[in-house]
This record gives C-alpha cells, sequence and structure tokens, in this order.
C-alpha cells in the first residue's frame, strides 16, 4: 500500500489532513498519477509511451467495471468500495490528460483548458468527495460531488498556473491561445523570463481569478462536507499560498517549484484549524 505520497507540498499535506480512510485513497491515487505520468519521462521512446498509455487506458476502463488488474488499481478499488457505485469511472481523466501532455498539444481556447482541468478532477478529486459522502443522502452527497469537483478544476489550473515556465520548455502551453493572442504574446515567450508586462499582467489576473475562485468554492461546500473534505480544503490553501507568492515574483517566475516547507506547513494546519470555524481560506 501507498505511504504519504511522493508528491509536492500540495498532496503531501492533503494526505497529511485528510481523515484516515481518503489518506489510503489520495496516496494510491498519487502514486498512480505517477506511474502513469511516467509516460511522459524524457528519453522514453515515444511508441513505447503511446504503447503504455495505451495499455493504462484500458486498465481504467476494467478499473470502472470492477475488474482491474494492476496492483494500484485493484487496491483503489478496493479502498473506493465503500463510496457505492462507480466512484472511479472517471479515473481515465489520468491518461487522457497524459496523452495531451505527450502530445504537447495546446489550448486553443479557455473551454479546451476547463476540459483537461475537468478530466483530472474527475479521476482525482471526485474519488475522495465520494468517499467523503458515502453515509450521506444521494441528493446531499450529489451536491458535495459537484462542488468539490468543481474546486478541484480550479485547483488543477492554478497547479498548471504554477509550472508556466518550466512547462513551455518541455513544449507545453498551459495557457489559451486566444488569450496568448490577444496579450500579443507567441508561445514561445512563455519560457523566456522574465516575461513581458503583456503577459505578465495576463498571469497575474489569472492567479487572482483562481485564488477568489478557490475561496468560493470552500465557501460554498456545506459546514457538514468541511470536516469530511479537509484534506482537500488545505490543498486549495496550500495552492492559494503558492499562487500569492509566485504573483509577487512577476515578471519573474521561479523555474521551479519552490516548497516553502515551514511556510506550507504552517498555512496547512492554519488551513485544518479553520475547517470548523469557517469556510474561507486563510490568508
Amino acid at each position: 500500500m501507498p505511504g504519504r505520497p511522493d508528491s509536492p507540498a500540495t498532496r503531501a499535506l492533503a494526505w497529511l489532513y485528510a481523515p484516515p480512510p481518503q489518506q489510503a485513497v489520495l496516496a494510491a491515487l498519487c502514486a498512480l498519477e505517477r506511474e502513469i505520468g511516467a509516460s511522459l519521462r524524457p528519453g522514453l521512446d515515444h511508441q513505447l509511451a503511446h504503447t503504455r498509455l495505451a495499455w493504462w487506458r484500458e486498465e481504467c476502463a476494467r478499473c470502472a467495471r470492477g475488474e482491474p488488474q494492476h496492483p494500484l488499481t485493484r487496491e483503489l478499488t478496493a479502498l473506493c468500495a465503500p463510496a457505492g457505485d462507480a466512484p472511479l469511472a472517471g479515473l481515465v481523466g489520468l491518461v487522457d490528460t497524459a496523452t495531451w501532455d505527450l502530445a504537447a498539444a495546446t489550448f486553443a481556447t479557455r473551454r479546451e483548458l476547463l476540459g483537461y482541468c475537468e478530466r483530472w478532477s474527475a479521476a482525482m478529486i471526485d474519488p475522495l468527495a465520494r468517499l467523503a459522502t458515502q453515509a450521506a443522502p444521494h441528493r446531499a452527497a450529489a451536491a458535495v460531488w459537484a462542488q468539490a469537483s468543481a474546486l478541484g478544476v480550479k485547483l488543477r489550473e492554478l497547479e498548471l498556473l504554477l509550472a508556466l515556465a518550466p512547462d513551455a520548455r518541455m513544449g507545453r502551453v498551459r495557457l489559451p491561445l486566444e488569450e496568448l493572442d490577444t496579450a500579443q504574446v507567441s508561445c514561445e515567450r512563455l519560457a523566456e523570463l522574465p516575461w513581458p508586462p503583456s503577459l505578465a499582467h495576463l498571469v497575474r489576473e489569472r492567479h487572482g481569478q483562481l485564488r477568489s475562485a478557490l475561496e468560493s468554492s470552500v465557501t460554498a461546500l456545506s459546514p457538514g462536507a468541511r470536516a469530511p473534505l479537509r484534506g482537500l480544503i488545505v490543498w486549495a490553501a496550500i495552492a492559494s499560498g503558492h499562487s500569492a507568492r509566485a504573483e509577487r515574483q512577476l515578471p519573474d517566475a521561479s523555474s521551479q517549484r519552490d516548497p516553502q516547507r515551514f511556510s506550507d506547513s504552517w498555512r496547512a494546519w492554519r488551513a485544518a484549524r479553520r475547517v470548523a470555524a469557517g469556510p474561507s481560506l486563510p490568508h
């Protein structure tokens, strides 16, 4: 069984503060995300990468039918069984996003970027939300699923925004082309620091919008859903802190994700403490 996720601080701290039943699920999901993402590692033969992703697509379909073969998907199936029907139906979203990244496909519109983030959220966030609401009436549970999924979409876009420059150097453009065109910025300029004023303004504006949207998503959660989704709320709080720090650095952008372990740990603790007292993300 995977232990604490060997991942960025957002995932590791989300795991730390998640209720115990969700810890095992989140650890397994993070391990699966890394396993599928290994198809993108530099130097891997392109045909082999496609073959690996094709196998994982079939495995995710088997998992959705309750017939997994890989140890990770078998474990996930067992862990998510208490959540009822189809908690892993969206797991193929991890393959969808990896396939998009392997092709270095660009987002022509914001709708395409939204679709990418929705697939990731369906894979990574929906199982946690379903497990958190397993004892709730269906109507109430369905409302929480929708709210958590929307939070996950914003969370994933913020993670992409935080890695704009290093991703651009790998040929992955994480901003919609239509918005870059409006700002009169070429895709290639994303990889070159410092950014021009028009690009810095675009990124700064989106950071603020996403932090506000994350806070609104947490606020929208019913009081009864906040404690079961404590890990997800901590995850959002850490990502929000990273966003504020990245915005202050503009027009420069760090080429690596600085973990800032002490401040991240402090923010995670504060977010967890505030779950019972109120919905807002700590500032």
